[in-house]
């Protein structure tokens, strides 16, 4: 008795709301289903379920979409478009920034050599008047 009160009182919804009964007479009980073709999908089932076979109350609390709307369908697409777009984009960006990275390191380079060439008195491939 105490673990029908505990299931029913758990499964306050939409098929208890409109007063629907199962063929025991009771409310039914908001279950998950387990099996391979609907896991996870949520269902109304008699509160006698795994007691007494009886019974064969059984409603899916949310019906799937029979067919789709076709405007949806068209957006499903779009996102998945826009989607490959940005990730292409993004890798683009990557690549740019390590451009950017190694021209800045490779000027930088350049700098400190001309730099160090000037101090030691070497001669530089570019001639400048430092100080």
């Amino acid at each position: 008795m105490a673990s029908e009160s505990s299931r029913s009182s758990r499964s306050r919804g939409s098929a208890q709301k409109r007063g629907i009964l199962c063929g025991h007479g009771e409310r039914p009980v908001l279950r998950v289903s387990g099996t391979k073709e609907n896991p996870g999908r949520r269902f109304w089932g008699c509160v006698y379920y795994e007691v007494n076979d009886e019974c064969h109350f059984f409603r899916w609390a949310i019906p799937e979409a029979r067919s789709e709307d076709p405007h949806v369908v068209r957006l499903k697409r779009k996102v998945v478009v826009l989607k490959a777009d940005m990730k292409a984009c993004e890798w683009k960006l990557k690549v740019a920034a390590v451009f950017g990275m190694v021209g800045w390191v490779g000027c930088v380079c350049c700098w400190l050599q001309v730099l160090l060439n000037h101090n030691q008195g070497l001669p530089c491939l570019v001639p400048l008047k430092l100080g």
